[in-house]
């Protein structure tokens, strides 16, 4: 930013949903290096904090959706299965984390939209990839796909709500380890939504909340609003996230199917 000597600067994170353990502790490691440096102090700055809710994100959303459902012999009997990140329980009830409205909210849009287009199904909302002792939000996404099988949903299809890009929480906990589960469980026809990645309707969405959030740039240090907007946490929450998030690393690392998934990536 500073070699190009960029004038200003719009800051979007690829988190559709906004939270303070994701898009929030992000943002005050940037305010943080921002008042340290005259230059950037100084720079006009506009932060996109949430964008779920934009029309092109959700119709790009469906229109995978749309696309996936085809795939099935009887599309009209699928279960859409939204699968969302973990965030602590904490957050949300004790910090005024908005992640939980916000990922049901989207999730009802998401829904809205496909139901436009004559598609009803059935639709559930759960969450993955908890680690640690903290208790996480529920239903989990583990837990949900046995009890949807013992209900006898024989067809289902995942779609990873919170994730625009594929990774190793799609690729190996979705696409190996939870497909594996559902099967095991009774579900018989199994699909996955892939992520947005460089889908054109998607991008061309990104770059249009871009260009509208340009004329909000102000110093990002001097910002009132953007610090009360990302001050859901305490010093505390700050503190269990640190060592949460190296405990899940760790924990990561130690996964036998990670290190394997990983290794067969790289051959």
């Amino acid at each position: 930013i500073k070699l190009d000597r960029i004038k200003k600067l719009v800051v979007l994170p690829l988190y559709p949903q906004f939270s303070i353990f994701t898009t929030g502790s992000s943002i005050r490691v940037l305010q943080h290096n921002f008042r340290e440096d005259v230059y950037l102090s100084r720079l006009p700055v506009s932060v996109i904090l949430s964008w779920y809710q934009r029309q092109g994100y959700i119709c790009s959303m469906a229109d995978l959706i749309k696309e996936e459902l085809e795939r099935f012999a009887k599309p009209e009997e699928v279960m859409i299965f939204f699968s969302g990140h973990e965030v602590p329980v904490s957050y949300v009830e004790d910090a005024g984390d908005p992640y939980k409205d916000q990922m049901e909210e989207c999730v009802y849009l998401i829904m809205q939209e496909l139901k436009s287009r004559g598609i009803g199904n059935d639709h559930t909302l759960a969450y993955q990839s908890r680690v640690g002792p903290v208790q996480w939000l529920k239903p989990y996404t583990d837990e949900v796909l046995v009890e949807l099988g013992q209900k006898g949903v024989k067809s289902l299809l995942a779609v990873p709500i919170s994730f625009v890009s594929e990774h190793i929480e799609t690729l190996e906990e979705i696409d190996m380890e939870y497909k594996h589960l559902a099967l095991e469980s009774g579900i018989k026809n199994w699909g996955r939504v892939p992520a947005l990645g460089c889908t054109s309707s998607f991008i061309t969405d990104l770059a249009d909340a871009v260009v509208e959030a340009l004329p909000s740039a102000k110093a990002l240090s001097a910002s009132r609003e953007a610090a009360e907007e990302t001050n859901y946490e305490p010093v505390r929450y700050l503190v269990k996230l640190f060592f949460c998030s190296i405990l899940a690393f760790v924990l990561l690392l130690l996964r036998p199917k990670v290190v394997f998934a990983f290794r067969n990536h790289l051959l």
